[in-house]
């Protein structure tokens, strides 16, 4: 699985070592330089966990981290505060505004990766079950197998349900068809590629009654993506 992860941070140096160590490990990183812009994304994607500076331009770390906590939709995903202000008062403050951990710059990579694994494993959006996967008009509810575009169940087929599932999990990011026939279909499967075309074109077909957007996409010779940018007409 690939947890997605929304970091706020206006150093561009330090943004650029955020990005480049959850890419390289089973993290999708998602960095704006304003908090305003990252409740602009959550419109569209429903991150992992969130990673807040305190000191940004326009809204500060402790007023995005008030909104989170105290939106039902956000509230249960682990926030932690990164912050240069390393003193007892700034980190109580934080800790009872909701953060669920904070750690002073400078830091290493490796230690922040392990925090951010342990709040993944302490929290809902850690584990399997009753979890909601939402991007765009589409969301799963994980734990009841059902489908929603704009909040309109879809019936699908489990193998539909599995694609859809494993596409949106890894949200911009190329799938090829021998992955997804082995964690589809499962290991022993030999069929030709072109049952997973077919079952494609079956789930874009059901989605699109619901949505005139089109999130699948085909690479050729590689595989699919699912994403939320629209192809110009």
């Amino acid at each position: 699985m690939r947890y997605t992860i929304f970091v706020v941070e206006d150093d561009v140096s330090i943004r650029e070592l955020y990005e480049m160590a959850f890419d390289n490990s089973e993290f999708s990183c998602h960095s704006f330089v304003k908090a305003e812009d990252m409740f602009e994304a959550l419109k569209t994607i429903t991150p992992s966990l969130f990673i807040l500076d305190l000191m940004l331009p326009g809204m500060n770390g402790l007023s995005a981290l008030n909104i989170i906590k105290n939106d039902p939709k956000t509230k249960d995903i682990p926030v932690i505060i990164v912050s240069a202000k390393g003193d007892e008062e700034s980190k109580v403050n934080g800790l009872d505004l909701g953060a669920d951990d904070y750690i002073a710059k400078p830091f290493g990579m490796l230690e922040l990766i392990a925090r951010v694994k342990a709040n993944l494993r302490k929290s809902s959006f850690g584990k399997e079950e009753d979890k909601i996967i939402s991007a765009g008009e589409i969301s799963i509810n994980d734990a009841e197998h059902v489908v929603y575009v704009n909040e309109k169940p879809v019936v699908i087929t489990l193998k539909e349900y599995n694609l859809l599932k494993l596409l949106i999990k890894n949200i911009d990011n190329v799938i090829t068809r021998e992955k997804i026939l082995k964690d589809v279909w499962g290991y022993d499967f030999v069929g030709e590629t072109r049952t997973l075309d077919m079952h494609v074109k079956s789930l874009r077909s059901k989605l699109s009654e619901q949505t005139d957007k089109s999130y699948i996409k085909t690479v050729r010779g590689v595989g699919y993506k699912f994403s939320l940018e629209q192809d110009e007409k």
